[in-house]
């Protein structure tokens, strides 16, 4: 029987933003049929319902500017990241990536990457997973990078996910259990300023997505359980050209980030709640103190001790929350330090 319509090839495109939700942003996709072939086109969305927009004028511009193929869909589905508009093609408020595009091309020439630790914490009802109904595990210390059923509690979600970074040609480059039960990490990079914060926003959303299929929910909470329980942060390892060949640029980057109000410019943008994590306990240093120091989980910034044997490599922000946005974190990172080693001629 022959049909008098042509059959026409589609892929869905599952297009990803991040919202105005404050004082931390989340997380918002939505679902494009696209004839096959067809790139991803600019669409819209109702900002009134996602905290970008009034509801007397609510539409708001979705760019695309970076694709995926979609590992839970398969096929030719793919996951596009994009940057908020207004109507006028002004960047809206709440797009963070605007700001960070300009000073990434800046000093594009200091070849910057990062390499982010994001840690997070599963979740079961109100409880973390792995916690017991009434009171409290053992404390921390066997969970961390731990196996077997009594200390490790989320496994298959975490091979899940990684499997679908994987897929997604995330630039994932590691996994492991943490020091709490139900809370693990996952590292993006080393990748350049704008690639990184892409891509660890996908990841987060795969996190996401991946956890709704198994009924848990995923949080970056950076102290999701109050008292003696390590907080989860997103450690932000970051180098240029320079410092990947010599100790010099390492000590001129460490030496900005603690100058001229960099210390609390940094740490106010640096996630919600940072005051609660970053205590002097629990492997951080206080909020409202700067220092750093090789191989130091106790400092602000770690010189890890393979780069003082190398006299080169890379320097460890141990500072950003877990909800740090990314956009932020490498725009305040490769701005502060940028210029330090330009103004030194470390470039």
């Amino acid at each position: 029987m022959n049909s008098s319509r042509s059959t026409t090839v589609s892929y869905k495109a599952e297009y990803i933003w991040i919202d105005g939700t404050s004082p931390t942003a989340k997380l918002r996709s939505k679902t494009k049929i696209l004839a096959d072939g067809a790139e991803p086109p600019v669409w819209g969305f109702d900002g009134s319902s996602t905290n970008q927009a009034e509801g007397h004028a609510s539409d708001r511009v979705l760019k695309p500017v970076a694709s995926y193929p979609d590992p839970i869909r398969g096929g030719n589905d793919i996951l596009v990241l994009c940057e908020v508009f207004n109507t006028d093609d002004t960047p809206h408020e709440s797009n963070t990536r605007a700001l960070l595009r300009p000073v990434a091309e800046q000093y594009a020439a200091q070849e910057p990457i990062f390499g982010i630790e994001q840690e997070y914490t599963f979740f079961e009802g109100s409880r973390p997973l792995g916690f017991p109904e009434n009171g409290f595990p053992a404390p921390q210390g066997g969970y961390y990078c731990g196996v077997g059923v009594d200390e490790i509690h989320g496994r298959d979600i975490v091979e899940a996910h990684l499997e679908h970074c994987l897929k997604a040609g995330l630039g994932i480059s590691g996994i492991n259990a943490e020091v709490m039960p139900g809370q693990w990490e996952f590292q993006v990079g080393p990748l350049s300023p704008l690639e990184v914060a892409d891509q660890l926003w996908v990841a987060r959303w795969l996190l996401y997505r991946t956890a709704e299929d198994f009924g848990v929910a995923a949080t970056l909470d950076p102290k999701p359980v109050k008292g003696d329980w390590n907080g989860a942060g997103a450690h932000t390892n970051f180098s240029t050209k320079a410092m990947r060949e010599g100790y010099d640029a390492i000590i001129t980057a460490c030496e900005s980030l603690g100058k001229d109000g960099k210390p609390l410019e940094h740490v106010k943008n640096y996630g919600v709640g940072v005051e609660d994590r970053l205590t002097g306990a629990h492997e951080t240093a206080p909020w409202d103190q700067y220092s750093y120091g090789v191989s130091d989980r106790g400092a602000s910034v770690r010189i890890p001790w393979q780069v003082e044997r190398d006299k080169k490599g890379y320097i460890e922000d141990r500072r950003p929350n877990a909800n740090v946005d990314p956009y932020v974190v490498t725009r305040l990172i490769t701005d502060t330090c940028g210029a330090a080693l330009a103004e030194a001629g470390q470039v």
